[in-house]
């Protein structure tokens, strides 16, 4: 694995000062992102010149060096989450360097490696972005930027699913759902690594994929019914919902437990069968994205990027997201001109 200079970025160096925060430039007033200004499908996005943002006291301004695309991103171009005001910068997951910092803010410093996920007005299909210190972690060197930027909301997902909610422990057994995806392929590798049975559903070439990773047994769901060769499992990861998330139940041994990412479980049912169903709203959380992070550089955790373009082709990485087809994890970079 290389550090960010193998993509052609460097790391920023520190001068200068501005009336609210330390900063690493002046003169600067806008940069190049990708924006929505109406919701609907991958023509809305558009690839323009915006105002660059400057930090509060509390948050760091990062040079975005690569952007991790995520389903919830294109879900926001078509307004399925809810209509937050307009023109709106695409993104949440980043890779980068401190360009400046507010008066406020401890622990990082201007020119520092680092890695996260973005203040809610912010975004990260852009020259820089805004990140409250709590979501972000240091990048250790050994990582790069594409792979770091692949990281954030996908590993956090996997790893609070599993371990603080379902209290994962070693030799219990876990069936995880659409296992080639960026959740579901952070969730086989850390159950692996906490000594758990993995099982995990795929179809086609995500089949090898997933045996790849570790999962001790692997499910084609496109000739087999999970449900009809799994049984007695402790822990069931839910990233589809409907009819799978119904077909699960019957696969949970008594006291087990089924947390979706996507649909309240029913509770009348889980309390029926002797079981829980919980669902997860992830949290944005530094210290838990550096645990991963020297999981990945120790070796024991791998980061599959399937795509990176730069950030002006953020349509076609946005169809190749919701197509659902994809292997890992897609990764828009920036170069100094924007991408």
């Amino acid at each position: 694995m290389c550090v960010g200079a193998c993509y052609g970025f460097d790391g920023g160096q520190a001068s200068g000062k501005g009336k609210n925060y330390m900063a690493t430039m002046t003169g600067i007033t806008t940069m190049k992102a990708v924006t929505i200004h109406r919701y609907g499908g991958p023509e809305v996005l558009s690839y323009e010149d915006v105002p660059r943002p400057e930090p509060s006291a509390d948050e760091l301004l990062v040079r975005v060096h690569a952007a991790g695309v995520n389903p919830v991103d294109w879900k926001i171009r078509e307004g399925l989450l809810g209509k937050a005001p307009l023109p709106q910068i695409l993104g949440s997951d980043f890779s980068g360097v401190v360009e400046a910092h507010g008066t406020e803010v401890k622990g990082f410093n201007i020119g520092d490696p680092v890695f996260g996920v973005v203040a809610e007005e912010s975004g990260s299909y852009a020259e820089f972005c805004l990140a409250p210190p709590k979501r972000v972690a240091i990048r250790p060197l050994p990582l790069d930027d594409v792979h770091a930027a692949a990281l954030p909301t996908a590993s956090l997902t996997a790893w609070q699913a599993l371990f603080d909610v379902a209290h994962l422990a070693a030799g219990q057994k876990v069936l995880i759902h659409a296992a080639a995806g960026g959740v579901g392929g952070f969730a086989v590798q850390f159950a692996k690594w906490k000594g758990a049975y993995v099982i995990g559903t795929a179809s086609g070439p995500g089949v090898d994929f997933v045996r790849g990773l570790g999962a001790d047994q692997v499910i084609d769901y496109h000739t087999t019914r999970f449900e009809e060769v799994v049984r007695d499992v402790d822990v069931v990861l839910d990233t589809i919902g409907g009819e799978t998330q119904e077909r699960s139940w019957q696969v949970l041994k008594r006291g087990g437990i089924l947390v979706s990412l996507v649909k309240p479980p029913d509770q009348q049912k889980a309390a029926a069968l002797g079981v829980r169903g919980e669902i997860l709203y992830s949290k944005s959380r530094g210290d838990q994205l550096a645990q991963i992070a020297e999981l990945v550089v120790s070796g024991k955790v791998k980061v599959h990027v399937e795509k990176v373009l730069p950030l002006r082709e953020a349509r076609q990485a946005q169809e190749l997201s919701q197509s659902g087809h994809v292997r890992g994890k897609i990764v828009l970079v920036i170069d100094s001109q924007g991408g």
